[in-house]
């Protein structure tokens, strides 16, 4: 134990399976876990739709509510959750000198402008010309800054006055793999005694589901579990939408505050492993190389249901031995959240000291047994995955 272990001491969580951390272990520990899916709305598509939320509640300006999208409103709604769970949130002191790491995507696009340039190319040839004349006469002036990734940890500054160094990372599961990593780090090398890290999603616009589509990652048809997607249409992945934010502490900082941790977070680690024959065995190295003790009894899988990585990833999981849960089965794939959501759960089941029951129990193997370690881990759509072992503190 030292002074500068990484401890958990703030969750912030949403997703469609509700609000908070009570309404998480309610939904995710029933004896038969339901998912919390729509297959009508996009149908042929399925999504995993965020809950009702009164963004006052965190947010409480309406001028900041109207000027974010909903994945900024989400991303700041969830990071006050955390402040608040933690204790930091309105202290001054705390606040002023707390750092920020965040992972988070690019804006979501004007659908009009999208349909208005669409419709105009079928009687067009000169392409670039329309572009230009669609691209500055039909968006508002503000469309490109409301885009900029950074402006989500810009908005958590504006309402939640965390206003030490800010870090922000682009780059799906990788980049929320990244901004673990990186926040964990400077706690560990003395740069930062407390930090605000997380993302957010909307896996309900629809320029998100088309990107997918494109690149043929989509289920079609109703819903399935996520580790028997491999045979059915489609490629296999339900998008969600939701937020996880944590607050990250030295060990020594938390004492002296009189917090008492969920967890304390291990090695971090990640690859961008290529994707043949060999993708099992490499994720198998990676698992193993934040828990070469074998101390886990049971996994956190942030494992989307994308045919290939996800096949990779149960042969990897199999191979090492433990009962493994795929949250993204009942609240979908969530891109950048992937892992700070699969910490979020680890520590959760870490503080009751019990095992989620099978999220799909006929893929998943039953666990009875005390949890105080547990992986957790995020196998990206397309590229990169990374891992984390998250214990008692």
């Amino acid at each position: 134990m030292s002074p500068r272990d990484v401890v958990i001491t703030g969750i912030g969580l949403v997703s469609a399976l509700g609000e908070g951390l009570d309404a998480h272990w309610t939904k995710l520990t029933v004896a038969h876990p339901e998912p919390a899916v729509d297959a009508h709305r996009l149908a042929p598509y399925a999504v995993h739709p965020l809950p009702e939320i009164d963004w006052g509640l965190q947010i409480p300006k309406r001028g900041d509510q109207r000027q974010m999208e909903t994945w900024q409103r989400l991303g700041t709604y969830t990071a006050g959750m955390a402040l608040d769970d933690a204790r930091i949130k309105g202290d001054e002191a705390l606040c002023s000198t707390m750092d920020m790491v965040v992972a988070a995507a690019g804006g979501e696009r004007d659908e009009a402008v999208d349909a208005i340039i669409l419709s105009a190319s079928q009687t067009r040839s000169d392409i670039g010309i329309l572009l230009n004349e669609k691209l500055t006469t039909e968006l508002r002036p503000t469309l490109f800054l409301a885009q900029l990734s950074n402006l989500l940890a810009g908005n958590i500054s504006i309402v939640h006055k965390v206003t030490g160094s800010s870090r922000t990372f682009m780059g799906e599961e990788g980049s929320g793999v990244s901004a673990i990593d990186t926040a964990a780090a400077r706690i560990r090398f003395g740069q930062s005694t407390h930090v605000l890290v997380g993302a957010a999603t909307n896996g309900e616009h629809p320029e998100m589901l088309l990107s997918y589509q494109l690149g043929g990652y989509l289920h079609r048809g109703p819903w399935q579990p996520l580790w028997e997607r491999g045979q059915l249409k489609g490629g296999g992945l339900i998008t969600g939408s939701g937020a996880a934010f944590l607050v990250l502490e030295q060990r020594e900082h938390a004492e002296k505050r009189g917090v008492t941790p969920y967890a304390q977070l291990g090695p971090v680690a990640s690859a961008n492993t290529r994707r043949d024959d060999r993708f099992s065995e490499g994720l198998a190295r990676l698992f193993h190389s934040v828990d070469p003790q074998s101390r886990s009894q049971l996994v956190i899988s942030g494992a989307s249901g994308a045919k290939t990585p996800t096949a990779a990833e149960r042969s990897a999981l199999e191979g090492i031995g433990r009962p493994f849960r795929a949250f993204s089965n009942l609240a979908g794939q969530l891109r950048e959240v992937q892992l700070p959501f699969a910490i979020a759960l680890a520590a959760l089941a870490i503080r009751h000291g019990n095992a989620y029951p099978p999220f799909d129990p006929a893929a998943e193997a039953a666990f009875d047994g005390k949890v105080d370690a547990v992986l957790a881990t995020a196998v990206g759509v397309d590229r990169y995955e990374g891992a984390t072992l998250v214990g008692a503190a």
